[in-house]
């Protein structure tokens, strides 16, 4: 099966016959008509934003771009005995289908294109895990962060959310366009890959009205008011090679040194975690702010007034308790250092709830960094050690991923990996 390429297979009529083949051909045709207004003369709507985000560069999309509303994280299993032939087959497979989906048009297998046809800003973005490296015998230069994170003492991880040898991330800014893509690429890739699991999640849409407005998650409470600047000049803190110039001054300018293959990549760390808001609606609205140390309303700290002030950590009150309780998640998550920060891109999660439970929510946390066990391990160290969000929250499942550099013209995603 591994020697079998589709595609070809496609043109010459053995997935379907002259009438079928000549069916699909005429869907792409009209599909296209379609997106480029032929026989119509309503004029296109002004996007507020690209409709159509870039799939060829140095970088993939869905890492420093706005988060899409809609996302979905696929984990899959390269099949037992796969070999760098597999892993260089699965990426020329979706290197065509991913980009074919991100310019609003089906992959040549799809019979239904036409749920591909409304741009969305859809973004997919491929990341390995250590099992990728294992199976195209690279283990030689696997980066030292691609590895399980530490035990945390918080961690209840469900064996039914593994580890995976790859991720998909799929974002749109529509629940079809993410549904559409997640199906055409697990099917796609088979049998170089199979699905482990799905887990999909939404946060509030960025609108004119309030378009820096961080994510909201589920609690009430903004989440992320502190991130690493995108606009180039915190790239050492994401990016694997990152351009030293564009960095700040001493020691931290340097960067990360890019692993083999991985210049213009990034560090992707996912977990699943449970937040009970049972128990969390028998707080009252003080006893909530006190947890997490910020105003639910505005997301400013409790010695602050706007969500961008500092929290005043040496602050007490009229009996001289810490405004700021030395515990609370503000407090833990601060960073202790310069390059403890990471960009957060979490999605919320609600899922149906088992017989005899009224919900089965949570947050699906993802971030990403140039260097997982520097910048991510010491903040979620603090958070396990004592956090009393940690009384809400329960996390299930963990992995940590390398996302792949984009591809340029006329490669595949992985080349310089795999190559």
């Amino acid at each position: 099966m591994e020697g079998l390429d589709r595609r070809a297979v496609l043109r010459t009529g053995l997935l379907a016959g002259g009438a079928g083949a000549a069916a699909v051909a005429a869907t792409h045709l009209a599909v296209e008509a379609n997106r480029a207004g032929v026989g119509s003369r309503a004029a296109a709507p002004t996007a507020v934003r690209p409709a159509v985000l870039p799939f060829r560069g140095s970088r993939q999309s869905g890492v420093v771009d706005a988060p899409q509303p809609f996302a979905a994280f696929v984990g899959l299993d390269l099949p037992e005995g796969a070999t760098r032939l597999t892993c260089r087959r699965l990426m020329r497979v979706w290197t065509d289908d991913i980009e074919r989906l991100m310019a609003a048009r089906g992959p040549l297998t799809d019979l239904e294109p036409e749920l591909a046809a409304v741009p969305s800003r859809l973004s997919v973005t491929v990341a390995v895990g250590p099992g990728f490296y294992a199976a195209a015998g690279l283990d030689a230069v696997r980066p030292s962060w691609l590895a399980p994170l530490p035990a945390f003492a918080v961690d209840r991880l469900n064996r039914d959310w593994p580890q995976t040898d790859v991720l998909l991330q799929i974002r749109a800014d529509s629940p079809v366009s993410v549904a559409h893509a997640a199906r055409r690429l697990v099917v796609g890739a088979e049998p170089l890959a199979v699905q482990r699991w799905v887990q999909r999640g939404f946060r509030e849409p960025l609108t004119d009205a309030r378009p820096g407005m961080p994510f909201r998650n589920l609690f009430g409470q903004v989440d992320g008011t502190v991130q690493p600047a995108t606009d180039g000049s915190d790239d050492r803190l994401v990016w694997l090679g990152a351009d030293p110039a564009t960095g700040g001054d001493g020691a931290e300018a340097a960067g990360t040194p890019a692993p083999k293959g991985l210049a213009g990549g990034t560090s992707l760390v996912i977990r699943r975690i449970a937040m009970n808001l049972d128990t969390w609606d028998q707080i009252d609205r003080a006893g909530r702010e006190h947890a997490v140390g910020r105003r639910l309303g505005s997301g400013a700290p409790l010695t602050g007034r706007v969500e961008a002030d500092l929290p005043d950590l040496a602050a007490t009150d009229d009996l001289g308790f810490p405004v700021i309780d030395p515990v609370s998640h503000v407090r833990r998550a601060m960073a202790t250092e310069p390059h403890e920060r990471i960009l957060r891109a979490p999605y919320s999660y609600d899922d149906p709830p088992a017989p005899g439970q009224r919900s089965n929510c949570g947050l699906v946390f993802v971030s990403f960094q140039a260097d997982p066990v520097r910048q991510f391990v010491p903040i979620q160290q603090r958070l396990a050690e004592a956090d009393l969000l940690n009384i809400w929250t329960t996390p299930l499942s963990s992995g940590v991923y390398a996302v792949l550099p984009g591809a340029q013209a006329g490669e595949d995603l992985g080349a310089a990996l795999l190559d």
